[in-house]
């Protein structure tokens, strides 16, 4: 019987990924952005000893050139570990994905990094439908082999690049009571408007998002500006009181779900490997719904005023508040009147 589960972090810690990894008995396809965690490096290498045939694609460096994974692919290597890195034909490989013996998929929005697994919001699918793991294994050996992956109009997956953009604005089209957002980024200016309009045919939008300091600075006018749209049109934006917000899931009207790699940004649609999968199972979407409601909860409103802007910026963050043409003249509680409805 095929079935589809839910992993959250850090509720479920990270002893189910180390189950999947134990469990192997002939091969383990493990794709990650970041991979720096000692417990989950030992398992992949205990994995080989005992005979698993174990293949590691790992992300060479980050935008700004920092290579947080040489050392993992070192230690991996001299294991007798077949590790290398992903495919140079994407600015980045961001997706995080393991198969294990050709019959279960994990797509996950968490590095295998100790911070996502103990500080983080953070998500993973877990899948043993074999359209779904097929496709996962065969983007796998094209991106190992260099080679052009298309899984075509009829993809079971959401893919970067690919259909993932239209994939997710058709989500949120379709959605009719409740939207739970949680992303990093929103700089999409396609996703921004989805989001607007689906706001304004009374779609009750909450999106939880990270603070702009985190941000970029060369990022800080598209993704502030966002945010700042949707904020204006009634919009509900929070930030996470108990945790950082790494995950990245959609909750459509509590009964479907996305959740993978995506941040809602032009680089993750048009120039990077991503991965997501979009599900309906009862469990699942019940699951998330608490998830969602609990982390609304914990959170609090987002200041997109000016002065909230200027104070998040340059007192907790690094600058670049100039960038936002901030009017620090005008009273805080004269700016960004929200619409009533």
């Amino acid at each position: 019987m095929y079935h589809r589960s839910v992993l959250i972090l850090p509720d479920d810690g990270i002893q189910p990924v180390i189950d999947a990894i134990e469990t192997a008995k002939i091969n383990l396809r493990i794709k990650m952005f970041v991979f720096s965690d000692p417990v989950l490096i030992d398992a992949v290498m205990a994995a080989s000893k005992r005979g698993v045939k174990v293949k590691v694609m790992l992300n060479p460096a980050r935008r700004d050139g920092e290579e947080e994974n040489e050392t993992t692919h070192q230690i991996l290597a001299a294991a007798g570990i077949d590790v290398k890195d992903s495919n140079p034909n994407f600015g980045l490989t961001h997706e995080k994905s393991m198969v294990v013996d050709d019959k279960i998929a994990f797509v996950k929005s968490l590095n295998w990094e100790t911070k996502n697994l103990t500080e983080t919001r953070d998500y993973a699918i877990i899948t043993s439908h074999p359209h779904e793991v097929k496709e996962i294994i065969m983007c796998f050996e094209a991106d190992w082999d260099r080679k052009d992956f298309n899984p075509g109009a009829n993809a079971h997956l959401i893919w970067c690049s690919g259909n993932g953009r239209e994939r997710i604005a058709h989500f949120i089209d379709e959605a009719v009571h409740t939207l739970f957002v949680q992303n990093e980024r929103f700089q999409d200016l396609v996703i921004i408007e989805r989001l607007v309009r689906a706001a304004e045919r009374g779609v009750k939008v909450h999106v939880m998002v990270r603070p702009p300091h985190t941000l970029k600075k060369e990022k800080l006018v598209e993704g502030v500006g966002g945010l700042r749209i949707m904020n204006d049109v009634g919009i509900k934006i929070h930030k996470l009181k108990h945790l950082k917000l790494h995950g990245k899931m959609l909750l459509a009207d509590g009964c479907r779900a996305i959740v993978g790699s995506i941040n809602l940004a032009p680089g993750s649609f048009d120039d990077r490997r991503e991965l997501a999968i979009e599900v309906h199972d009862a469990a699942i979407a019940e699951r998330l719904h608490e998830i969602a409601h609990f982390d609304w909860h914990n959170s609090h409103p987002l200041d997109l005023t000016d002065a909230g802007l200027f104070e998040d910026l340059e007192k907790r963050g690094h600058g670049g508040s100039e960038k936002l043409v901030l009017d620090l003249d005008v009273p805080k509680h004269k700016k960004h009147k929200k619409h009533k409805k």
